[in-house]
């Protein structure tokens, strides 16, 4: 049957009458939580399942936890310390392992499928919205912790999405309030960001999600807009064979497209599986009223290998040995 091509966000810990109606849309294949969807762990449990019975069909159910800054869920789950805190320490394989296994090992025992993670950006000390969500700003120290902390991932049975490509760590500006345009050469990208994303993409990479950046020597459209770096680079040069995600097109680095119809089209026709419509309801509603989107079974069968192994459930992960061994290991990094 496949997955729809988009996915859209709830406004509270419930599902409304009109979520309900927008999750039965035929393009609808997807929802991402925030933390304004999460009260505790018995509503978050209720509410995955509403919005599973709801679509009445193979739907995608996703997050942001990477930990650090961008984590969701915080009481009842472990506060995650950012990925930079791996780099430095002793035996930072194995703890980027553990980290992954421990955020994939929480969010799966909810019945979440994934979390968008984790971020493949070199670090260059520019970007406050990267900064300490990249692992380091060595591109191959990246790919080598990215390798241990996706296997963390599948051993809980979540699946990886390494964002953002090609690179978002070069430019200052944040792409959810401006449009960074990142005036470096094909070259110098090619010779550190690429790194991670091709390294990882050999060993399995399941989802690559790409910037809403404008790398402007080399493309005039936003990477996620952009057949250049999503077909010709992504599906031609890597071979990538893995699903592709937009990022939220109500960011501000999306805005160059047009309106949310022109940006979803737009995503689609660049070579994106699956667009994330986001904090913006009407957008959202106009995208599954008037975007000219039609499902494609190769993106469709893709998606469905996102959806999450079978895993333990909440009760039997905190009564694990394993889990508290863990969770003292990654929170002494905090």
């Amino acid at each position: 049957m496949g997955i729809s091509p988009l996915m859209l966000d709830l406004e509270g810990i419930e599902l409304s009458s009109e979520e309900k109606e927008l999750l039965q849309h035929p393009l609808t294949g997807g929802v991402i939580f925030f933390t304004r969807n999460f009260e505790s762990t018995e509503q978050l449990k209720i509410l995955v399942d509403e919005v599973r019975n709801a679509s009445q069909r193979p739907i995608l159910i996703s997050v942001d936890h990477e930990g650090g800054r961008v984590q969701r869920f915080r009481s009842e789950f472990t506060v995650l310390p950012p990925l930079a805190k791996i780099t430095d320490t002793d035996e930072a394989e194995k703890k980027s392992y553990s980290h992954g296994w421990l955020m994939a090992a929480e969010v799966r025992a909810m019945d979440i499928d994934f979390s968008f993670a984790p971020v493949l950006d070199v670090n260059y000390g520019v970007s406050e919205i990267i900064g300490d969500r990249s692992f380091d700003k060595n591109p191959q120290r990246i790919s080598l912790l990215a390798s241990e902390y996706i296997k963390g991932m599948r051993e809980a049975g979540m699946a990886s999405t390494g964002k953002h490509f090609p690179g978002h760590g070069a430019v200052i500006e944040d792409s959810h309030l401006d449009i960074p345009v990142d005036k470096r050469s094909k070259k110098e990208i090619w010779k550190n960001d690429i790194i991670p994303f091709a390294g990882l993409i050999d060993k399995g990479l399941d989802a690559i999600m790409p910037a809403h950046v404008i790398y402007s020597e080399i493309d005039k459209n936003p990477a996620g807009f952009s057949p250049f770096w999503l077909q010709q680079v992504l599906r031609g040069e890597l071979s990538f064979e893995g699903v592709i995600f937009s990022d939220d097109l109500s960011m501000e680095g999306a805005s160059v497209v047009g309106g949310y119809p022109e940006r979803a089209e737009a995503a689609i026709e660049a070579g994106c599986d699956m667009v994330l419509v986001c904090n913006n309801r009407q957008g959202a509603i106009e995208v599954l009223d008037h975007a000219n989107i039609k499902k494609n079974q190769q993106s469709a069968q893709r998606l469905l290998r996102m959806q999450g192994k079978p895993f333990m459930n909440r009760s039997a992960l905190l009564d694990s040995k394993r889990w508290a061994e863990t969770v003292d290991q990654i929170t002494a990094l905090v």
